[in-house]
């Protein structure tokens, strides 16, 4: 029985596909011959591929490998394109774990164990707490997968939210527009973004609202359908707010939460809601509560021992209490 023909379309939006292509579409013109049994067409950033279904399944996987390299190094020509394609299996269980291609040839993954497991988690449940001290990647991780998610279709929009407690979430005293009131409290997920998307890219998406970043008390009403959503620094969310926030849950949404439980900024009189949240909802089906811990931090090498010691002076603080 002969293969159907499935007819399949890639973007190439998030590099620069003539050079890709080359010179007078040289690799274009090179990558054809290798694949007799498709017909290969490039438009623009637009690439369709037609043929056997099980022929054009090895061409995207081949073609994910070729997009990585140049993503990496910047160019590619037939040699390099030639050694790719016939140790294609040999690259291929390397390439799977790249998240996200992100600017200037960096290939975003999950680098450590717990991390692996964040990306697990969230590939399982529609829900998912990532919890564990600064410089854990538990942020940084959960944007690349939005971003992941949007460029594969599996979500219209990807929405960024924080509390601002330092302001109280009272934003109207502070000068300037909306993003500038908010930029000091958000700082961390641009700065991510802007690891993942090329910056007009990113303004387009920003534009258009398919990325929206927005304080937590802007999340009250709203029903997020079609949606990555990830409440970033929840510890500094009161019960309610935490509550307000995951039941804003719509159709096709992925929800991540992330926290640092030891570093609660609200004020004495107000407790901390992702504590309560994580002990009540955490044996719930399709909800994982993912701890990462020191072992995750990939920041400076000092920082792990600074983040030892305060935990130690804690605890030695706690003993003498006693």
């Amino acid at each position: 029985m002969e293969n159907s023909n499935l007819e399949k379309i890639f973007s190439l939006d998030e590099i620069n596909h003539a050079a890709f292509w080359s010179t007078n579409s040289r690799n274009l013109n090179f990558i054809k011959a290798l694949y007799p049994k498709i017909n290969i067409i490039a438009r623009g950033e637009m690439l369709k591929v037609i043929g056997p279904d099980d022929e054009i399944n090895i061409f995207e996987q081949q073609l994910r490998q070729l997009l990585s390299y140049f993503h990496q190094h910047g160019t590619i020509d037939e040699e390099k394109i030639m050694q790719i394609i016939e140790g294609g299996l040999a690259q291929q269980s390397a390439d799977n774990e790249i998240l996200v291609h992100g600017r200037n040839g960096l290939l975003i993954k999950a680098r450590t164990p717990n991390q692996r497991r964040l990306v697990q988690a969230c590939a399982e449940n529609d829900l998912v707490f990532a919890i564990g001290p600064a410089g854990t990647g538990k942020t940084y991780t959960a944007v690349a997968l939005a971003v992941r998610a949007l460029r594969n279709k599996q979500v219209r929009r990807i929405i960024l939210t924080r509390p601002a407690v330092e302001a109280g979430e009272n934003l109207g005293f502070l000068p300037g527009d909306l993003r500038e009131k908010l930029d000091p409290y958000l700082q961390p997920l641009y700065d991510a973004l802007r690891d993942m998307i090329p910056q007009q890219k990113l303004q387009t998406l920003w534009e258009d609202k398919t990325i929206e970043i927005a304080p937590l008390a802007f999340m009250r009403g709203r029903t997020l359908d079609n949606a990555f959503v990830i409440l970033d620094e929840a510890q500094n969310a009161t019960n309610a707010q935490i509550k307000m926030f995951l039941t804003r849950m719509g159709r096709n949404a992925k929800f991540i939460v992330t926290g640092d439980l030891t570093q609660i900024d609200l004020p004495r009189n107000q407790s901390s809601g992702l504590a309560h949240a994580i002990s009540i909802l955490g044996k719930i089906n399709n909800i994982a509560v993912i701890q990462l811990d020191n072992s995750d931090v990939i920041r400076h090498k000092l920082v792990t021992k600074i983040i030892n010691a305060y935990e130690q002076n804690q605890q030695s603080r706690q003993n003498t209490e006693n």
